[in-house]
């Protein structure tokens, strides 16, 4: 693409710093050349957000190890929109605008999107108009935001040719939390209790990725034990999720045999992990400077004995799976994301794996522990649900076999290592949750308190490839669809 720039040619060799990113200020044409790198593939754009009158854009280019954060000073707030050249960036920069006021020039779409017109001092009565689509025998089917199940809200409009889906579109933000507001001026220990509450079922790997992003900050190192320990809560939580949606997947296809053994199976997950850390999420348990839960030689055992029994539940389930072709018709081709678009949207987890999208934080961007542990990066090329479910079946046998290494390496020593004198810093991090990586940035002031705190979560890549992925489909298909991704609605709604 005419303009473009490479993240490569940007950083021309400067360091990276000790979170791995390298950080450096532009101008409007470097941001704008480096919004048209991403549209070319140069490189991927990871976050976007606003910090005070700053734009900053995390961007990546996994191939030669580079990821760097770099900075726009906006013109009183304005600055070139980065979705006019990448649309992948269209949601982050309108969510930008809702939170913070920082107007995208030649945003192409200029409607609001977590701000629903009932903010106080805000207050929009304008109707929210969907995207028009011109046709014969179009109807309209309203979906939401609030759903027959104990789910979290979201609205879907379809539009359909009788059964057939001929666009999907989504409206999302009814789980504004104010997160990000909430956590300027707080204490390290408060904004860890609120981060890890951004999605509860990723909870973990969100407070994993903001302790590192603070570690790298104030130069606070965690004990060896403790990040062993971070990577046996990371695969508990990996499983207990990837199990739990392969039975809702087959529970959407009226097949309640696997859906039960998969529900409990991923009870058992959650009883070993409330007997080993005290808390079955193992929410609040992984802290900036190493963990609040130590494990013991008993919960070693009692997580050995899990990973036997989770063993025979996948064997199993698989076996019943590949046995039964009325399942199966129901998986195989419905929901594709094409191998393009998962690459445009750089999309994260088993959605950008079951495309063929070769990426894993764990690997691409390799972190203690999981630098010094042997397992494969599984992926499929089908793209559809079929696809999405056997990555988490494969993601699972890797899981088992990453506890067994890490397991086998704790040794005794501190949990948890004393903050350092150092008040004031930056740091980032990113961190392979069970659906994809998130994403987190900090800035600590020189009072020691958060200045600003942002976190992506994957599904602000995710959620506009369901979108995609159920065009052509027919509408009874969708939960199938919906539930292959499981996007998170409070992780994007901020």
């Amino acid at each position: 693409m005419s303009g473009a720039r490479t993240l490569a040619d940007l950083l021309g060799g400067r360091a990276a710093g000790p979170d791995g990113y390298a950080r450096l200020a532009v101008d409007a044409s470097a941001w704008t050349a480096l919004a048209a790198g991403c549209a070319a593939s140069l490189h991927d754009l990871g976050a976007l957000w606003a910090d005070g009158g700053t734009m900053r854009m995390a961007l990546s280019d996994s191939g030669r190890g580079l990821r760097a954060i770099v900075s726009l000073q906006t013109d009183m707030g304005h600055y070139p929109s980065v979705a006019a050249h990448h649309p992948p960036a269209l949601r982050l920069e309108r969510a930008m605008r809702d939170l913070y006021g920082v107007q995208p020039i030649g945003l192409p779409d200029p409607r609001p999107w977590l701000d629903h017109g009932r903010w106080p001092e805000r207050r929009n009565e304008a109707r929210y108009e969907f995207l028009p689509t011109a046709g014969e025998g179009l109807h309209q089917i309203p979906v939401g935001p609030v759903h027959a199940g104990i789910i979290e809200p979201g609205h879907f409009r379809f539009t359909a040719n009788g059964e057939t889906v001929v666009r999907l579109e989504e409206r999302l933000g009814y789980v504004h939390k104010g997160v990000e507001g909430l956590m300027v001026g707080a204490e390290v220990e408060q904004a860890a209790r609120i981060v890890g509450r951004i999605s509860g079922d990723s909870t973990v790997a969100y407070a994993w990725a903001f302790a590192r992003a603070v570690e790298a900050a104030l130069g606070w190192t965690p004990p060896p034990r403790a990040v062993l320990l971070r990577g046996v809560m990371a695969e508990l939580e990996r499983l207990s999720h990837h199990i739990n949606d392969v039975g809702a997947i087959c529970n959407d296809a009226s097949v309640l045999a696997i859906h039960a053994r998969c529900t409990l199976q991923r009870e058992d997950v959650l009883a070993v992990a409330d007997a080993c850390f005290g808390h079955r999420l193992m929410m609040d348990r992984v802290l900036p400077g190493g963990v609040a839960a130590d494990l013991s030689a008993e919960g070693v055992g009692k997580i050995r004995g899990l990973l036997a029994r989770f063993e025979e539940t996948r064997d199993e389930i698989l076996r019943v799976y590949d046995s039964m072709p009325s399942l199966q018709d129901r998986t195989v081709t419905t929901g594709i994301v094409a191998a393009e678009l998962a690459r445009q949207y750089a999309t994260g987890g088993f959605v950008g794996r079951a495309s063929g999208r070769a990426f894993d934080a764990r690997k691409s961007f390799a972190y203690a522990p999981y630098d010094q542990v042997d397992f494969d990066l599984k992926m499929r090329t089908g793209g559809d649900v079929d696809a999405r479910l056997l990555v988490r079946m494969d993601e699972i046998g890797e899981s088992l076999r990453i506890l067994l290494q890490l397991l086998g390496r704790l040794v005794p020593g501190e949990i948890r290592a004393v903050r350092p004198a150092a008040a004031a810093g930056e740091g980032a991090a990113l961190v392979e949750a069970f659906r994809g990586d998130v994403f987190v940035s900090v800035r600590v002031g020189a009072d020691g308190r958060l200045a600003h705190v942002h976190a992506r979560d994957a599904s602000w890549f995710q959620w506009p490839l369901l979108e995609a992925a159920i065009e052509g489909n027919i509408v009874a298909d969708f939960p199938l669809c919906n539930k292959s991704f499981n996007c998170s609605y409070s992780g994007h709604d901020l």
